[in-house]
């Protein structure tokens, strides 16, 4: 394994350019297909089972041997034609007829063909859940960027805010509590500021690693059109129809069935094996030619087979049957793994579509509005900085709100698609 992961790592070095800026999340997914490592080490098991196929088609080559051999106290020059040298050579099948004849070889095919299958799919199934992790994390660096970017405005508002404490201090018009508060607000927004640039920096790096990059990318622009919400961006969606198609297309799923295939092939060879293999022989011997020698010219041939009396592959039988009996099951788990799946990510789903659909109709709009006409009201003189500090404080809240239920709704869309197991937006 570490051999594989450093040739891959040298072959893909080599023609890597760095990631494109601003990246988005189609994008994204795009490159990880292409140089995604844990992609392409799944995509090495596939080549192994292929290899596997390979040598369970392979014929046995036939076995050619030879001897030599000497007589001793003997004198062949007392008779024509004579020596005192044995000569011999002889060719064996090593059973490959019998094996063709009893249909091994193509049992062995049947379940290397069912592993290669599985293998496949078992890679899919790793793709499914590696574009998961990509998306997940990819919002979760679109999250941070927009949380940094409004955490700018905010502090760009209390700054102003504070400017203004400053000077109606400086005209006696407000006290130094009034004015230490401010400057707490402002403090505070920086603080958020602060936080929202590490929370990006640690995302950043995970999208990046995920992307196969050779090196950090400290200054890569993450686009956050991937936390945009309209309607129509999805089909009408149902569970019953989800989970119906997760049951056809989830890879794991059809992965065990190929499992299931191999394993009753495995069950059905390991009991031909019980038949033991006739190895047919042909022997060619000489010592010496014509009727007075040792060993005239000789063709013989010759029949082979181990007697099955003390072992008939009892072993192998039931280990089969138990691999046979352990992949139902484990279908059968993976079966009701889906149905949880599904279930959990609609309804994160339905909940976050909600949730966002609330704060795009009116929470969102009436916290900035009423963050604004307290901003007037108190240039004004007409309310309290109290009251000012209060609102800003809700507006920054309710849109960090908006921004997470974002972020969960679009993760709970990749959850679905993860749970489905197919592309779910237009």
């Amino acid at each position: 394994m570490i051999w594989t992961v450093a040739i891959l790592a040298a072959s893909v070095a080599q023609d890597r350019p760095a990631l494109p800026s601003p990246l988005t999340l189609p994008l994204a997914l795009q490159i990880f297909r292409e140089r995604g490592f844990d992609l392409l080490l799944a995509g090495q098991q596939v080549q192994s089972a292929e290899g596997d196929l390979q040598v369970a088609a392979a014929i046995a080559n036939p076995q050619l041997s030879g001897g030599l051999g000497k007589s001793f106290n003997y004198d062949p020059s007392q008779c024509a034609g004579c020596s005192a040298l044995q000569e011999s050579v002889g060719l064996s099948d090593q059973g490959a007829i019998f094996d063709l004849l009893l249909n091994k070889r193509g049992l062995r095919k049947d379940v290397a063909r069912a592993a290669l299958e599985a293998a496949k799919l078992s890679r899919n199934d790793a793709q499914r859940n590696l574009e998961f992790q990509l998306k997940q994390q990819f919002l979760q660096a679109a999250l941070a960027t927009e949380q940094a970017r409004f955490s700018r405005e905010a502090m760009d508002s209390t700054a102003r805010t504070r400017g203004l404490m400053e000077r109606r201090y400086g005209a006696g018009a407000v006290s130094e509590a009034d004015l230490a508060k401010a400057e707490v607000a402002a403090l505070e927004a920086e603080q958020q500021l602060d936080q929202a640039q590490a929370q990006l920096s640690s995302a950043r790096a995970a999208v990046v690693f995920l992307l196969g990059g050779q090196e950090p990318q400290p200054a890569l622009e993450l686009s956050t059109e991937a936390l945009d919400y309209r309607a129509g961006a999805l089909p009408a969606l149902s569970f019953d129809t989800l989970y119906t198609e997760a049951l056809e297309a989830r890879p794991d799923l059809r992965a065990l069935g190929r499992q299931i295939e191999r394993a009753e092939a495995a069950v059905s060879l390991a009991r031909r094996l019980r038949i033991p293999d006739l190895q047919l022989s042909a022997t060619y011997t000489q010592e010496g030619t014509g009727n007075n020698a040792l060993t005239p010219p000789t063709l013989s041939f010759g029949v082979s087979l181990g007697l099955p009396i003390f072992y008939q592959q009892q072993g192998e039988i039931r280990r089969a049957e138990a691999d046979l009996r352990t992949q139902t099951l484990q279908r059968s788990k993976v079966r009701a793994q889906v149905a949880q799946d599904v279930s959990q990510a609609f309804a994160s789903f339905e909940s976050g579509q909600k949730l966002v659909e609330r704060m795009q109709g009116k929470l969102l709009g009436r916290a900035q509005r009423a963050r604004d006409l307290a901003r007037i009201q108190y240039e004004k003189g007409a309310s309290s900085l109290l009251e000012l500090l209060d609102a800003e404080r809700t507006y920054i809240a309710v849109h960090g709100e908006y921004v997470q239920d974002l972020s969960l709704y679009w993760t709970a869309v990749a959850q679905l698609e993860q749970a489905a197991g197919k592309d779910l937006r237009r």
